[in-house]
């Protein structure tokens, strides 16, 4: 068996209605690439294939901006196939682990007599018990045991639903760990305790469900003091969406979307965010007056897969963009921000990661990152309630969470603040400081950690372009949010494979083919194929259109109140105008009053003063 990426001949994809070179395959594409594919392959008696991922190879950057200038025609669309071929053993890397990967491995494992037997004599259930309450988790395999190298594996969390479909099978975990080949579609390893561990069944088990069917509303029941709060915008929204193309206010942008990034950017190299996404609900997930754009993705067969409302697009207030009161006249001027978003939610087995896109109208970019879900339980031997990871009887979690974003190119330097030298003409007063700029001109020096120390961030720049009142380069910040170390220790497979997790910035010269921060096949990896191997040599950066990686995440230490649903966890960052603009771009947004605001009269009462009206001079 082997991994193939293969390239569909650009003909093949040509249509009557010419689709944005950068907006994501059609489901007829997706047909036609893998009917493509289907055909070579009978005609090269590869035998049966099973396809991976099919999606959008976008053009070579530099094509792509000489087409945007009208420099060159426009480039053709090209489908990039990955396929699993059964006809010799894969050796060395694998590809991501799909839906229908996931789904194949439960099954596998629930037919599996060797675990039947297992979960019948330690856990007491009968064939139907089994067939009606065993929940097998399947989850790429990492460190397996080594005999078991070369194969493609997936392992296996296994739970109990003890009152039906909806009840959490997290509060139930089995202490068994099988482990599957998908090739030859068999259990071969599990890893189980010395002696089975207890599954909770008691009356107060049942406090551990979150779903509205299950909830005893009787013990603990819905809040009754909530009032509606709707969003309504009389005229509609402010943004327009032409095919993948989505304008609001200064914005243009193109929404891209594939199996294995989602929406953008984010590398999901295990499963694949956008293979993973979910079909989001009006007035749930997303409030106000929205937009959606469906998703395309494949399944195993190579048939195009259609998530219906995989990405959600709307408008909403976000407190004050600006204001001032003048003490000397009393006037105030205050303008009200809103922001654009554009979201995405994935689930992964027991976890949701939920991704936005913020976009401000003074230019600025905010990434947020929301985790929620349920917590990945497991079953403890010698169970104890004081345990620090404990968050239900006889089970514990822990999580930690590292990504890698290929945020956008540009010259680059490290910007802090530095205390100037005490005394002197420039410091007489010891308080002083000024703010640092440090080039980064190659790949082994553009390696940095934040320090909020110094109030740290990174200048991505444009040297060619320059601001008419500063004079010097426009360029936009990168501003760092908290993100712990790997605890891992250096030597160990986890920080081997999760290189780019080491430090929060990389800069690399652009390489068309370099897309992914831990590389292209991630699963059951010895060791970073991306970062880790780029950064190997010090190359230069001046010149060579760079490229800014920012490492994330979370170290998520699990408390009580993370289960039996997770409150979201926060994490992310923040790109902002430096020197891009002449000045404030957002002061000539309108003054406005909300007319369907209104004062709620307390106790104290009080006439409301006119925030956006010329109030009587004081003077």
């Amino acid at each position: 068996m082997t991994t193939s990426n293969a390239s569909v001949k650009p003909s093949a994809l040509e249509t009557a209605t010419v689709p944005h070179p950068l907006e994501q395959l059609s489901a007829d594409e997706v047909r036609r690439a893998a009917e493509v594919v289907r055909r070579y392959a009978a005609g090269a008696g590869l035998g049966t294939l099973r396809f991976n991922t099919v999606m959008l190879r976008e053009p070579p950057k530099r094509y792509q901006l000489a087409f945007e200038r009208g420099a060159v025609p426009r480039p053709p669309r090209v489908a990039e196939v990955v396929l699993l071929l059964l006809w010799r053993k894969l050796e060395g890397v694998h590809p991501l682990t799909s839906p229908d990967d996931n789904s194949e491995a439960e099954a596998i494992m629930k037919a599996s007599p060797v675990l039947r037997q297992a979960v019948a004599e330690r856990y007491g259930l009968s064939e139907a018990e089994i067939d009606e309450q065993l929940m097998c988790d399947t989850w790429a395999c990492h460190n397996a045991p080594r005999h078991l190298a070369g194969r493609r594996l997936m392992q296996g969390f296994l739970y109990l639903k003890l009152r039906g479909g909806h009840d959490n099978e997290y509060a139930h975990p089995l202490d068994l760990t099988p482990i599957v080949d998908l090739n030859t579609r068999e259990v071969v390893h599990m890893d189980a305790y010395d002696r089975p561990c207890s599954v909770h069944r008691g009356p107060d088990a049942t406090g551990h469900n979150y779903s509205r069917s299950l909830v005893d509303t009787g013990v603990r029941p819905w809040r009754d003091d909530i009032k509606p709060l709707h969003v309504v915008q009389p005229e509609g929204p402010s943004f327009s969406l032409d095919g993948p193309v989505l304008s609001w206010q200064r914005w243009r942008m193109v929404l891209g979307f594939n199996g294995r990034e989602g929406l953008c950017a984010l590398d999901v190299g295990d499963y694949g965010f956008g293979l993973c996404a979910n079909s989001l609900e009006l007035g749930c997930d997303c409030l106000g007056h929205i937009t959606y754009m469906d998703a395309v993705v494949n399944n195993a067969k190579g048939e195009a897969v259609v998530i219906r409302k995989a990405v959600c697009i709307h408008e909403e207030d976000a407190g004050i963009m600006w204001k001032h009161w003048d003490c000397r006249t009393g006037a105030a001027e205050v303008r009200r921000s809103r922001r654009l978003v554009v979201s995405q939610v994935s689930t992964f087995m027991n976890y949701e990661y939920a991704m936005y896109w913020y976009f401000y109208q003074d230019g600025t970019i905010h990434f947020e990152l929301k985790l929620t879900g349920i917590l990945s339980t497991r079953a403890m031997a010698g169970w104890q309630p004081h345990h620090p990871t404990s968050v239900c009887p006889e089970g514990e979690a822990a999580a930690a969470a590292p990504f890698g974003v290929r945020v956008a190119p540009g010259v680059n330097a490290t910007v802090e603040a530095v205390p100037l030298p005490p005394g002197g003409d420039d410091n007489p007063h010891r308080n002083g400081f000024r703010m640092v700029e440090t080039e980064l001109t190659r790949v082994a020096a553009a390696s940095r950690n934040h320090n909020f120390n110094t109030a740290r961030h990174w200048s991505m720049k444009n040297p060619f372009s320059l601001n008419p009142i500063s004079g010097r380069p426009v360029s936009y910040r990168l501003m760092p949010a908290a993100s712990p170390a790997v605890m891992a220790a250096p030597d160990s497979l986890v920080a081997r494979r999760a290189e780019f997790a080491r430090k929060q910035l990389w800069v690399t010269p652009h390489v068309d083919g370099q897309r992914y921060a831990a590389g292209e096949h991630v699963v059951q990896s010895e060791a970073c194929m991306g970062l880790g191997v780029w950064t190997a040599q010090d190359a230069p950066l001046l010149g060579s259109d760079p490229v800014v990686w920012y490492s994330f995440g979370v170290t998520h230490a699990p408390r009580v109140e993370d289960f039996p649903v997770m409150p979201v966890e926060v994490c992310g960052f923040s790109l902002k105008p430096d020197g891009f603009f002449a000045g404030n771009p957002a002061v000539d947004l309108p003054p406005s009053r909300d007319p369907a605001s209104k004062e709620e009269m307390g106790r104290a009462g009080g006439a409301g003063g006119g925030c956006c009206a010329l109030p009587k001079s004081k003077l």
